[in-house]
Parts: structure tokens; C-alpha cells; sequence
């Protein structure tokens, strides 16, 4: 009896230990949360509603977020520790068995981040900064002109994906748009070396179909009313003086 008195407070104390250790681990491994927006979900009306605000961030964006912690957690012996958007660069990194899943959905969660950054209500969007607008002017003729073919480009777009500014390696401007969840921020891994994004425009349906229905062209062009100028303007001097992306 002596012996069980002794040796089972052991064994308790033994199994809370390896408990706690696990919950640890686990939580380890839910490595990437969900960015809170900036501004509140009604702040970008009229230009886009409430509801699908909402819906966007706190389902489709979480959802993005959940499933990519799910895949990392499935291959317990991959380990990185950087950044999402460090991940995304160094794709051919990511095990082949959850490579797929890392790139839609962690893919979705850095773009959706991405996005709502380069989003602010309308009064306080603001405009393009010296530097900006004269590159601006300079790669596309004029703000209109540059407004016009960012806005041909996220229309354009078959099926789901995004339309992105980028900064190219000679501090040129261009204009890209990507499929589904892929960006210029996984790089060579999408065909996109060198680009890095200051801009995007989500074109999936999640993204206006509540309020605009199939009618992308009114979306893509109301969405120049809530753009975060100050916001762009530091990621392109950000391109410039580094050669790095800024969320």
C-alpha cells in the first residue's frame, strides 16, 4: 500500500505534466492568428456594406487562417518560424504533402491581411503621396489612366483572384493580377520574382456579392472611394529604399 501511496501521486503529477505539454505544443503549432481590421466593420459604407465586411473578415478571412494552422499541425516535423509572409516566399520549403494546402490558404490569410491594410474609410483615404503619384504618372500617364487599368485588370480576372500594384526591381510600377489565392509575395514559386505588391483589389464574389451582386466593374471602381493612400504610399517608399514588402 505504501508503495501505490508514493508512486500514484507520481504517476498523476507524470500525466498532468505530458497534458500540459501537449496543450503547449498544440498551441505552438497554431502559429498564424487572424489580423483585427484597423477600422470598424461599417466603416468602409457605403462603398462596402457592413455584412459583407463581417462575412469577409470574420468567416472567409478566419477560415483561411484556421485551415493553414491546421495543415502546419499535420506535419509536425516541418518547423518554421518566420513570418506568413516569409512562408509564402520559400513555398519549395513547405512539404509537398501540405504544400497545396499552405499556399491556398496560407495564400488567403496573407492576402485577405494585405487587403484589408490597403483599405480605409472613406475619410480618411487620403492621396497617393509626391514620390507615388510621380511614379504613378510616370508608368501609366496619368492617375485616371492608372485607376482605369488597375480596374480593367480586377475585372478581368477569371474566376477568383486579385489585382495587384507592384513594384518591380527597377522601382518600375506594374500591374498584375493573380489566380485564386496566389500572390507576388510567394515569388518565384508563382512566376512573380522581383514583384513586390504595395496594392491589391480581392475579386473573389465573397468580396462584394452581397452588395453588388455579379456587377464586379461597380465594385472595382467604388473601391478607389476607400483606398489607404498613406498606407501605399509607404509600402512603395518601403519597395524602394529596401526591397521588401510592407504589410
Amino acid at each position: 500500500m505504501k508503495f501505490f501511496t508514493v508512486i500514484l501521486p507520481l504517476f498523476c503529477l507524470f500525466a498532468a505534466t505530458c497534458e500540459a505539454n501537449q496543450e503547449i505544443e498544440q498551441t505552438k503549432k497554431m502559429k498564424y492568428e487572424l489580423t483585427p481590421l484597423e477600422y470598424s466593420s461599417s466603416a468602409l459604407e457605403p462603398w462596402i456594406d457592413t455584412r459583407t465586411v463581417d462575412l469577409h473578415h470574420y468567416k472567409h478571412h478566419a477560415a483561411y487562417v484556421d485551415k493553414l494552422n491546421a495543415a502546419l499541425a499535420s506535419a509536425p516535423t516541418f518547423s518554421f518560424g518566420g513570418s506568413l509572409g516569409e512562408l509564402l516566399a520559400n513555398l519549395d520549403t513547405v512539404p509537398e504533402a501540405i504544400r497545396g494546402a499552405v499556399r491556398n490558404n496560407g495564400g488567403g490569410a496573407w492576402n485577405h491581411t494585405f487587403y484589408w491594410r490597403s483599405l480605409a474609410p472613406a475619410n480618411m483615404s487620403g492621396e497617393p503621396s509626391d514620390t507615388l503619384m510621380e511614379a504613378i504618372r510616370r508608368d501609366f500617364g496619368s492617375f485616371e489612366a492608372f485607376k482605369t487599368k488597375m480596374t480593367a485588370a480586377a475585372v478581368s480576372q477569371f474566376g477568383s483572384g486579385w489585382a495587384w500594384l507592384c513594384v518591380d526591381q527597377d522601382g518600375n510600377l506594374k500591374i498584375v493580377s493573380t489566380p485564386n489565392q496566389d500572390s507576388p509575395a510567394m515569388g518565384g514559386c508563382v512566376g512573380m520574382k522581383g514583384l513586390i505588391p504595395i496594392l491589391a483589389i480581392d475579386v473573389w464574389e465573397h468580396a462584394y456579392y452581397l452588395k453588388y451582386q455579379n456587377r464586379r466593374q461597380e465594385y472595382a471602381e467604388a473601391i478607389w472611394n476607400i483606398i489607404n493612400w498613406k498606407r501605399v504610399s509607404e509600402r512603395f517608399d518601403c519597395a524602394l529604399k529596401t526591397q521588401s514588402i510592407s504589410l
